[in-house]
C-alpha cells in the first residue's frame, strides 16, 4: 500500500508546549506506557492526552476482562494455542507467546494499583479454558480507574479535552510531537517522542460497541505520516451487539461472557443457529459467529437474531451492568431473548509495531488498539486486547526509559484539505465493508469515500469525517487485495465457497 505524507489544513497554531514523551490516549495502553515511564530512574516528563474525559474511552467501557493463565489446571501453550487459532494461523507466534507470558504479571501490577477483580475465572469464546479475569461486567472500569489513579499518584500528566490533529514531523521524517485541538484552538506539543495509544475504528460504522471518540483519529495520524500499517483489513464485529435503535448513550455490547454462562443464539423460530456449525457452538471464536448471524440474517431477511439468556441463573446478578442497559431499552433478559446483530468492535491490525511499541517512523511508538503487532492476526481472541495493552504498553514505556533522543525542528508537509460527510462514511462501510465483503463492494467503497464533499471549516465534525475516510479508503483497498475469506475478512466471492465456515479460520 503507497504511504502518504500529508497533514491536514488548520487555523494557526496559539500556543506551543513542549515535554519528553507525548502520549496520545489515556486508555489502559497510554497510561500504562506512562507509569512505565513514571517509574523509571530516571523519571522523563510525561504528558497525556485523552481526546474528553478518560472515562469516554474504550478501555472504561470493556465488559469481559482480562485473558491471563492464572490457573494451575491452564497453560502458557493453551492459550498462546487458543490465540494463534482464533486468529487464523495468521499471528507471530513469537508475540503471542510473549503477549501470554507476560500478561500474569500485567494483572499482578494492576491488582498493584488497586484493581479488584472477582475470584472465579469467565469462560469466553475461542477459549479452551476458565482464564477470563474480571470484575463482574465492569472490567474495564476497574482496570481504568486503577490505572488514573496510579498515574496520578505517580504525578503523571493527564491533559482532558486535548485531542491530537497530526503527527509533526522534522527533516529527517521522525516525528517530534503533534499539533493539537484545546478548547477551539489549534496548538503545538513538541516532544522527542511521540505515542500512539488512540483507539480504534469503530464509530465508522453505524452499529457498534465502540465509544463516539472511536474514529480513527491514531490510524489516519499515522498514514498521513507516512507509517506502515498492517492486517488493517482485519475488523472484528461482535456478534451479539444489541439491535435495538439507541435514542442517546450508548449501543449495548452483551458480553461474550454470557454466552459463557450458557446463553445460546437462536432465530426467530428458537432454533439454535451455531449448533452443527462449529466444534465450538455457541463459543466458537466471533469471527465465525459474527459471520454466522449475517448469514441468517441474509436468508431469512430477519433485521437480527436472537441470544437467548433465560438459562443463566442470577443473570442480573452476574452481568448487573448489561442487565441495567437492557431493561432501560425494555428488555428482560430473564424473561425474554435479547434481539442482537454484529456491530463493529476491534481492529485487529492498525500501525505496522512490536510489542515494544515500535513503529517505521522514528519517534513514533503505537501501543493498544491502534497498532497491529501480529498478535491478533486475523481475529482477536476474546479478552486479549486489554492484557495486549497493558504488556505493550508497559513494554514501550521501558523501552522509553533508556531511550534520549533529541528531535528536530518540525517542518510543513503536503496540506491535505478536511471532507464532510460522516453519515456518507458510515453507510459506506455498513455497506461494503462489513462483516461479508465482495470485490465490487470494496470498490465502490474506495470511490465513495474519494468523492466526499469538502469540508467548508475546521470543526470537530470534519475532523472526525476527514480522519475515518483516510482509515476507510486504506482498509477498503487492503480488503480488495485480499481476496480470499480469513478471520474476521470474509469475501462472499472467495474461490472457496464449498469449505465449512470454521476452516476459513484455520481450526
Amino acid at each position: 500500500m503507497s504511504r502518504t505524507r500529508t497533514e491536514l489544513v488548520t487555523p494557526p497554531a496559539r500556543f506551543t508546549e513542549r515535554t519528553g514523551v507525548l502520549i496520545v490516549g489515556s486508555g489502559a495502553a497510554g497510561l500504562s506506557t506512562a507509569l512505565a515511564l513514571a517509574d523509571a530512574a530516571p523519571a522523563r516528563q510525561v504528558t497525556v492526552l485523552s481526546r474528553t474525559d478518560p472515562s469516554d474511552g474504550a478501555t472504561d467501557w470493556a465488559q469481559g476482562g482480562l485473558a491471563a493463565v492464572t490457573d494451575p489446571r491452564d497453560c502458557l501453550e493453551s492459550h498462546a494455542a487458543d490465540t494463534l487459532t482464533a486468529g487464523g494461523g495468521h499471528g507471530d507466534p513469537h508475540r503471542i507467546w510473549t503477549l501470554v507470558e507476560e500478561s500474569p504479571a500485567a494483572i499482578a501490577r494492576l491488582v498493584a494499583y488497586g484493581a479488584d477483580f472477582d475470584g472465579d475465572l469467565h469462560l469466553e469464546g475461542g477459549h479452551s479454558h476458565r482464564r477470563i479475569v474480571h470484575a463482574a461486567d465492569h472490567s474495564g472500569h476497574t482496570v481504568q480507574q486503577a490505572l488514573l489513579g496510579a498515574a496520578a499518584r505517580a504525578g503523571v500528566e493527564v491533559h482532558s479535552g486535548t485531542r491530537a490533529v497530526d503527527l509533526l514531523t522534522d527533516a529527517d521524517g521522525a516525528v517530534c510531537g503533534a499539533r493539537v485541538l484545546r478548547q477551539g484552538r489549534i496548538g503545538v506539543i513538541l516532544a522527542d517522542e511521540v505515542v500512539l495509544a488512540a483507539g480504534g475504528i469503530g464509530a465508522m460504522w453505524s452499529l457498534t460497541s465502540n465509544p463516539p471518540v472511536a474514529t480513527a483519529d491514531g490510524l489516519a495520524m499515522a498514514l498521513r505520516a507516512g507509517a506502515e500499517v498492517r492486517d488493517v483489513e482485519f475488523v472484528q464485529f461482535h456478534p451479539t451487539v444489541l439491535a435495538v435503535p439507541r435514542t442517546g448513550g450508548k449501543d449495548v455490547l452483551v458480553s461474550e461472557a454470557v454466552r459463557g454462562e450458557g446463553a445460546v443464539l437462536i432465530g426467530d423460530d428458537g432454533a439454535r443457529l451455531l449448533a452443527g456449525r462449529h466444534p465450538l457452538a455457541d463459543l466458537a471464536p466471533r469471527d465465525v459467529v459474527a459471520a454466522e448471524i449475517s448469514a441468517h440474517l441474509r436468508r431469512t431477511g430477519a433485521e437480527h437474531a436472537y441470544l437467548d439468556a433465560r438459562g443463566v441463573a442470577g443473570f442480573g446478578e452476574r452481568f448487573p451492568t448489561i442487565n441495567a442497559m437492557l431493561l432501560e431499552r425494555g428488555i428482560d433478559a430473564a424473561l425474554e431473548p435479547i434481539p442482537v446483530r454484529p456491530g463493529a468492535h476491534y481492529h485487529c491490525g492498525g500501525v505496522a509495531a512490536d510489542l515494544d511499541g515500535r513503529t517505521s517512523v522514528p519517534g513514533l511508538s503505537a501501543v493498544g488498539e491502534v497498532a497491529g503487532t501480529g498478535v491478533q492476526g486475523a481475529n482477536r481472541l476474546a479478552s486479549n486486547s486489554l492484557t495486549e495493552a497493558l504488556v505493550a504498553g508497559h513494554r514501550c514505556g521501558l523501552r522509553l526509559a533508556g531511550q534520549r533522543t533529541v528531535r528536530g525542528e518540525a517542518l510543513a508537509r503536503t496540506p491535505a484539505s478536511l471532507v464532510g460527510g460522516g453519515a456518507i462514511i458510515r453507510a459506506t462501510m455498513d455497506r461494503h465493508v462489513g462483516v461479508v465483503r465482495t470485490a465490487a463492494g470494496l470498490a465502490e467503497a474506495v470511490a465513495a469515500l474519494d468523492a466526499l464533499p469538502a469540508a467548508t471549516e475546521f470543526t470537530g465534525d470534519s475532523l472526525d469525517a476527514t480522519n475515518m475516510a483516510v482509515a476507510g479508503r486504506a482498509i477498503a483497498l487492503a480488503a480488495r487485495a485480499r481476496d480470499n475469506s480469513l478471520g474476521c475478512h470474509r469475501r462472499t466471492d472467495d474461490a472457496r465457497p464449498d469449505l465449512p465456515i470454521y476452516n476459513h479460520i484455520g481450526v
